[in-house]
């Protein structure tokens, strides 16, 4: 594309190789399955930009000053690292023992930690970080620590989504790039869902039986051939290896199989841990596959879920889930202005390994849309299920009745408009 963005390094040569690099606009977030493994990416990606002299500002709502800085290390020292501080009057809760950084240490770093008085108020916040950027010069990096920690401060997962879904835009037209880190099993598969639209790159990072996966989940204006799969990553504390061959799937995934038992069964995870012997944690370490079950464990789970052991093991076992209720469907954000106008359900996973998304899109009658409703360079593909919408695509007016199907390969619709007396509904798919 003729405006695709200039592209840079994350500071890792494997990633580079899987994401097919990063672009100056670029959103990255990073959906952390263990809470400890993101901030590691985030520090080789530290490291690279302050090599290229690129300024670097670090949003700490986790961390105390202090301790972010004995985690980087020598990176702090380097004149190109902001720190702004919502830690210390945020879950620090004002208190003394952090406060007294600024009193004896801070004189040691004049020109790179700032404190945000109130960044309890979401607003605040923002002014300090576009406050920051404008003394600022080139394409800056930022890194936030992390949105888990701003729904903690803020009360909830609406206000970090009202400010995630206004800064990511906002940070792409000044060209930055930004690492955002949450915990994924924190939140909501809406709030999940909500934010994987908006950003240009979705990683998912995980633990399971001693070791750590790396997935790619989005990767926008990019095709690269590992998307929705996952591959193994090891960390020596300096460089990361990231295998270039697919991960070699696990025999028997007993947990998949305890679990679905279990709930035919109607049983919960409480339930079975009782009559097994074992605490809750362990039946759902051992549905994740993150320990195996001794065998006299294995047969008491078996004989209280009123199954042959030999159930636990098929001859083929089919991973991955196949069908999805209606229950698990996820109303999503709809563009700005227009929340009126429509409404957009993500009727698949958002981390569905595949290369489609499935939404159903209502527009309601009598409503206009004065641009798409999506932002997406990729292939689209729309049926009409009921009703009828006038689209102007490249210039030209056309009427989508109910039964047409349309199909888009890079361009963009630039208005929509339902001029009937009835919503119209869209079966909608975005291929990746």
């Amino acid at each position: 594309m003729a405006n695709r963005k200039k592209r840079v390094s994350s500071g890792i040569t494997g990633l580079d190789r899987v994401l097919n690099g990063l672009f100056i606009g670029d959103n990255v977030v990073w959906y952390d399955d263990a809470g400890s493994l993101a901030l590691e990416f985030g520090i080789k990606f530290i490291q690279e930009s302050q090599e290229h002299n690129k300024p670097i500002v670090y949003v700490s709502f986790d961390r105390s000053p202090k301790n972010l800085i004995e985690k980087l290390g020598p990176l702090a020292q380097n004149q190109q690292l902001t720190i702004l501080d919502c830690f210390t009057n945020g879950k620090g809760d004002k208190a003394r023992i952090f406060n007294k950084f600024y009193e004896k240490d801070g004189a040691q770093w004049p020109y790179q930690v700032i404190k945000v008085t109130k960044p309890n108020v979401p607003q605040a916040v923002s002014d300090a970080i576009y406050g920051l950027h404008k003394t600022l010069s080139g394409d800056v990096r930022f890194v936030f620590e992390s949105l888990t920690g701003m729904a903690d401060l803020w009360g909830g997962e609406d206000h970090i989504l009202k400010f995630y879904s206004h800064a990511c835009p906002q940070l792409y037209e000044l060209d930055t790039i930004a690492y955002w880190i949450i915990e994924k099993g924190a939140h909501s598969n809406k709030l999940k869902a909500h934010i994987n639209q908006i950003a240009q790159v979705a990683i998912a990072l995980s633990i399971k039986q001693g070791k750590t996966k790396i997935k790619l989940l989005k990767a926008e204006n990019r095709s690269p051939k590992v998307l929705g799969k996952s591959l193994y990553y090891t960390y020596d504390g300096h460089d990361f290896l990231i295998e270039n061959k697919k991960s070699t799937p696990a025999l028997h995934d007993i947990g998949s199989a305890i679990k679905m038992f279990r709930k035919n069964q109607g049983m919960s995870q409480k339930e079975l841990s009782h009559l097994v012997g074992v605490t809750p944690s362990n039946i759902s370490q051992i549905e994740s596959n993150q320990i195996f079950p001794s065998i006299p464990a294995l047969y008491k789970i078996a004989d209280q879920l009123s199954v042959d052991i030999g159930s636990f093991f098929p001859e083929k076992t089919i991973v991955g889930k196949t069908i999805f209720h209606p229950s698990e469907a996820i109303k999503i954000n709809v563009p700005n202005g227009n929340k009126k106008c429509m409404d957009i359900t993500q009727l698949t996973p958002f981390d569905l390994e595949g290369k489609v998304e499935l939404f159903l899109i209502k527009i309601f009658p009598g409503e206009k849309l004065s641009a798409h409703f999506f932002q997406h360079k990729g292939e689209e593909i729309g049926y009409v299920l009921s009703g009828e919408i006038d689209m102007v695509y490249q210039d030209q007016s056309h009427l989508l009745q109910e039964g047409d199907t349309v199909y888009l390969k890079t361009a963009s619709p630039t208005q929509w408009q339902n001029k009937g007396k009835d919503s119209t509904s869209l079966l909608w798919i975005k291929v990746k």
